[in-house]
Parts: structure tokens; sequence; C-alpha cells
């Protein structure tokens, strides 16, 4: 019988595992994970937060009974400190069993990313926190019901920065929304789009502070206030959201690395040992966008790889398709989706890219509800292939951004899309949809 460990029982090793189990039932499969608890899906975080989901129990969507009872051993609250390669074997740590080892034939690594502590004087002041785990959610969910909390700011104005502003709002605070960046989401959006979003949080109350970069927090034993290049302000909880590294302390010396000391992968999810895969936000992904290895830290690609590496490790021989790096968010009624790179990003990366951009209504103007849509569509100037496309409304478009992430996927080009078959219904869109008059618009 072949025995896989998983290090990681959150959302890549918890694919892993259920692929694993599904297409080889007699696989032994043994889970480590440090937490009392798997499966938590943190980007609900800031709707259980902003109560804009009954409860956190919905959060999770299996147990490690439910694994045991596929045939699994799972081990929480339990650290592993060490890997042994070339012996195959972990060597792990639990209050309750002490220290000992698990012996291998193959190893998946799937101990995900952490977050980026802001290096700065104070920063050790009670009422600092993360939004990761289950556990840091809970704590910030309940210094929120405390009165003498009255202002939060939130450092970082990425995804999840944005997200828990907007819960935070929801619960009547005061909040502060800082980062060094001009604007929001710029990772993602190029700023024609994140003027929608600047907008929305400013109409809805939210303090913008872009271009700031903090310097210092203040504070006897908890914080008090936060200083930055331009100003000092009062706070009564600061939450850090600037972003997230790979968590690979435990074998970054060992296994060949990323910039970013991220794993580097093959796409079949194999790093630079035999016998050892990486999965989810500690290994790199191929971005079908920039046509080589990155690193993208999503949910979403942490599934898709775990379900990689179990297909290799069940012995069904499967290749990555690649990345889009596909996301979205919904921040008080406003939706934006992307997929492939932004015109900022694709400089970055050196493309030669160009782009076309159209603006309308969804739907037909006889439609009662109606709202604009803003659509980008980013392509290569030499090649016409499609590398990234973003999108803007109150309008709930985001399925549109599966088509082009398989565009991206399948090298598809601008003048392809100008005459692609779209339907057309009132209740949905224009009889001249976006996607069609955006690429007809394309030079």
């Amino acid at each position: 019988m072949t025995k896989t460990i998983i290090i990681g029982a959150n959302h890549s090793g918890i694919a892993a595992a259920n692929t694993i189990l599904d297409n080889d039932p007699n696989h032994e499969v043994v889970m480590i994970d440090r937490s009392d608890c798997i499966s938590y899906l943190g980007t609900g975080s800031a709707l259980w937060i902003g109560r804009q989901i009954d409860s956190y129990e919905s959060l999770f969507y299996t147990s490690g009974a439910d694994f045991e009872k596929k045939g699994a051993k799972v081990y929480l609250k339990t650290e592993v400190n060490h890997i042994d390669f070339e012996s195959k074997k972990v060597i792990c740590f639990s209050h309750e069993r002490g220290q000992f080892d698990e012996f291998y034939d193959q190893l998946i690594i799937g101990t995900g990313s952490k977050p980026i502590a802001l290096n700065v004087p104070g920063n050790e002041l009670a009422n600092i926190h993360y939004l990761k785990t289950f556990q840091e959610a809970k704590l910030i969910d309940q210094l929120l019901d405390q009165e003498d909390v009255k202002t939060v700011a939130v450092i970082g104005a990425g995804y999840i920065g944005i997200e828990i502003a907007e819960a935070a709002k929801l619960r009547n605070k005061k909040v502060l929304l800082f980062d060094v960046a001009k604007r929001s989401v710029p990772a993602y959006f190029d700023e024609w789009i994140t003027t929608d979003m600047d907008k929305a949080l400013q109409d809805n109350g939210v303090e913008l502070h872009f271009n700031e970069e903090v310097k210092s927090i203040q504070g006897v034993t908890k914080v008090e206030g936060i200083t930055t290049n331009q100003g000092t302000y009062q706070v009564d909880l600061v939450i850090n959201a600037i972003g997230f590294m790979p968590n690979t302390s435990l074998a970054k010396n060992q296994l060949e690395t990323y910039r970013n000391e991220a794993y580097l992968v093959d796409s079949y999810q194999r790093t630079s040992e035999p016998d050892v895969y990486a999965i989810g936000d500690c290994g790199t992904v191929f971005s079908n966008a920039l046509n080589k290895q990155t690193y993208i830290a999503l949910a979403t690609n942490a599934v898709r790889t775990g379900i990689v590496a179990g297909l290799n490790v069940a012995g069904i021989k499967t290749k990555s398709n690649g990345v889009q790096g596909s996301n979205g968010i919904s921040i008080f009624g406003l939706n934006m989706v992307s997929t492939g790179v932004s015109v900022e990003s694709a400089l970055k990366n050196k493309m030669v890219v160009d782009y076309t951009d159209f603006e309308d209504l969804q739907k037909p103007a006889f439609m009662k509800k109606n709202d604009l849509v803003k659509i980008r569509i980013v392509f290569e100037k030499n090649s016409r292939r499609v590398v990234g496309a973003q999108l803007s409304s109150y309008e709930d478009m985001s399925s549109v951004i599966h088509m082009f992430s398989l565009a991206i996927e399948k090298q598809v080009t601008i003048d392809e899309l100008k005459l692609l078959d779209i339907f057309f219904l009132p209740h949905f869109n224009q009889p001249y949809n976006y996607i069609t008059m955006a690429s007809l618009g394309a030079k």
C-alpha cells in the first residue's frame, strides 16, 4: 500500500486528500495540520465580521472526522518540525503525542502562506491583528463588539484590506484605509477600473489614505495612534493587510524556490525533490498570460493544484492547464472581476500590449433595473492574443470572466472575439454586447 503524507490540511491539502482517496481508496493518506480545525473559508471572514452572513459555522465545509471516515489519518494541533528527505520521513510534535516520526512514499506540502508583518516601531502593541485564520477572524469580530474600539485603521488596500474595511464600516466603526499605492487593488486592475472602487469606498464613508506609508504605531500597551509620512491619526484597532508570503520555512533550504521563496514546481506539481509535491500558496503556478512561472496566491489555485497533485499521486498522470489568476471582489454592491494581466502588470513584465475599453448599460435602456458596465480587454500587440480582461459594474457580470480566462488559456486573439457568437436577451444584455463592442474597438 502506498503512503502519502499531506502537510497542511486546508484548501489545497483537502483537495489533494479527497482526490487521492476518491481515485485510490486503498491509498494510505496521513493529513497533518497545526490548527485544531480544517477547511475554514477565509474569503468569508469579512462577510461574517460584517454581518452579511449569519454565522461562521457555514464557513467550514468539511472536518477531520470526514476524512477519517474515508480512511485517512488526521493529526490536528500537530507541528511538522523537520522533513528528512533522504529517509522519507517527517518529524512531528503535538502536546498529546510528543515527538513522533511518520514515514512516507510520497509527500505533498501544502503549508500555504503567512501574513507579511509590518516592520515599524510599535508593531508589538495589543490590538494589531491580521485576517487569515479562523482564530484571527474571531478575535477581530470580538474587538469590533467593544464600545471603546471606535476607529479602525486598515493597512493595505488589496482585496483583504478592502473587504475588512467594508466589514468594519458595516459594524458602524470609523474606518481609515491606508496604502503606499495611489489607489486600491493595483495588483489586479488598472486605474480606469479602480476609480469605481475608490469612489464606492468613499461614498460609503471609508476614509482613503493613499500614497501614505505607515512609519510607526503609538501606544503604551495597546494601539492608540498611527503615524504615516503625511500625519498622525488616532485609532483603536489596526488590521494589517499588506499582503502574504509563501510559508516555506520548513523546506526552503532543501527545495528549489522562486524569487519570493515559494517552492518551484513543474506542471505536475512536482518539486526539485523526487516524490515531493507542493501545492497551494506555498508553491508557484504557471501563468498562461505571462507564459512563465509566477506566484499567485488564490484559493482557486490552491484547489486546482491540490487536485493535480492528488491525481498524480494516485497514479493518474495529469498536467496542469496553467492559470490566469481569475479573481473578483464585491464591495458595497460594486462588482469587479479580472483575469490575466492588467496593462500595468504587463508593462512591469516587459510585455508589449495594447488595450480596448468600452462602457455602456448592461441591458437595453428600456429595462428598469440597469447599470453601467465597464470592460477593458488587454492584448499583445504582435500576436494579438488576449492576455487580460477587467470588468466593473453594479450588475452581476462576473460569469463573463470565465470566458476570458479560457480565451487566455487557449491563446484566443482579440480579432477572434469580434464576431463571437453571443446570445441576446433584454434581461441579461444588449444586442450589441459589451464584449463584442470592446473587441471591435481594438485597433
